[in-house]
């Protein structure tokens, strides 16, 4: 796992009321008709509910227009509650009912998404754009869809689409600089949140990402700044400080690095990754003890987190504990068997209990897994074994 791994939601879906009932409903028996025009929630669900039970709008049976409105109006609300089987059946009613509409298509799209059916959601925006072309959300769904299946390109199309059809949607910005970055091409994805941010400079997370965009150029002071911001912005978010405590942990800062791992544990004591930069810094400190339980809650919150096995095999064998490190060692290689440094360290930690011929096994397969590891290639030498 990436250090500066983003904890935090690079794109979401924006989803945003489908359409208003008209004036006349909202203002005709302020509970249902108002509730499913505007509640929220429960709230919403209820009032939609009651007129869809009923079949009647102001003592008259509803039309199918406003009936399909309705429908997708309690869809928007179950979706929200995270209720998205729900929602999926109220937008089907909703396009059953009026097959012309192209917000219907693209709710429902968001619903799969949201579901993690990708494929049914890019099949609901391709139909929400061939009923409107100039349909601005349903191209940045579909460019969220895209990027959550690592079609970047694909991706970074739908968003610039979106662009030229709203140049002020800051967060379409947003969203193809972290398409550009997830591709590596750092200076576009900046030159993307550099745009966003003049649209909307109040959003922590575009300088959040920026700031990561930052942070692998290497230009950690950059970054850096960029967390400042958004820690100003938005003080609690837990991903802002851990990725601020990474960057000053590549500079070598360990005790800032460990008071922003402190903070961020503290919003979300649930980031496993916190715990595991947390327990590098420490290690760097050569506080080992508290580095190990570190990768312990790591681990504990993910048991399959490789690296935090390795780690601690490290730490172990810092101590002198090579039992335990090469126990760590075999559960990294257990998840990962080309994991070329656990194999060397474990072969290392062999040679330190004497046992010559499990280290040398060990950097022989370090070197079949990767011919340039110079540390198994040498300590093979040292044991005067021929690479």
């Amino acid at each position: 796992m990436n250090r500066l791994a983003l904890s935090i939601a690079l794109f979401s879906l924006a989803i945003v009321p489908l359409v208003s009932l008209d004036a006349g409903l909202a203002e005709s028996r302020a509970d249902d008709a108002a509730d499913c025009n505007k509640g929220r929630g429960d709230t919403q669900i209820r009032g939609c509910s009651q007129i869809i039970e009923s079949g009647r709008l102001f003592g008259k049976p509803i039309s199918r227009q406003r009936l399909a409105i309705t429908h997708a109006n309690r869809g928007l609300a179950y979706d929200e509650k995270g209720d998205y089987d729900r929602a999926i059946e109220d937008y089907n009613t909703a396009i059953k009912l009026n097959p012309k509409n192209a917000w219907a298509y693209k709710n429902r799209g968001i619903a799969y998404a949201n579901k993690g059916d990708l494929d049914r959601a890019i099949e609901d925006y391709n139909s929400a754009i061939k009923l409107n072309p100039r349909y601005t959300k349903a191209y940045y769904n579909r460019g969220s869809a895209y990027d959550d299946k690592g079609e970047f390109d694909r991706a970074i199309q739908d968003y610039g689409r979106a662009i030229r059809l709203n140049p002020k949607d800051a967060w379409a910005y947003n969203n193809r600089g972290v398409a550009y970055r997830k591709k590596g091409e750092f200076d576009r994805a900046i030159q993307d949140y550099d745009k966003a941010i003049r649209l909307d400079p109040k959003d922590a997370e575009v300088y959040n990402n920026r700031g990561v965009a930052y942070a692998k150029k290497g230009e950690l002071d950059r970054a850096i700044q960029d967390y400042d911001k958004a820690v100003g912005l938005d003080p609690k978010d837990a991903g802002v400080y851990k990725n601020r405590g990474a960057a000053y942990g590549s500079k070598g800062e360990y005790d800032r690095a460990i008071a922003d791992y402190d903070e961020a544990i503290r919003l979300n004591p649930r980031i496993a990754n916190a715990y595991y930069n947390r327990g590098l810094a420490y290690a760097k400190k050569g506080e080992f003890d508290r580095a190990i339980a570190d990768f312990d809650t790591a681990i504990k919150l993910n048991p399959r987190y490789t690296k935090s096995y390795y780690n601690r095999g490290l730490a172990y064998a810092k101590m002198g504990k090579f039992d335990r490190a090469i126990a760590d060692f075999d559960a990294a290689i257990k998840l990962n068997p080309k994991y070329t440094k656990a194999y060397s360290n474990r072969g290392t930690a062999y040679r330190e209990k004497g046992n010559k011929d499990r280290a040398i096994a060990d950097y022989r397969k370090a070197l079949a897994l990767n011919p340039s590891d110079e540390l198994a290639r040498n300590n093979l030498k040292s044991l005067g074994e021929t690479p």
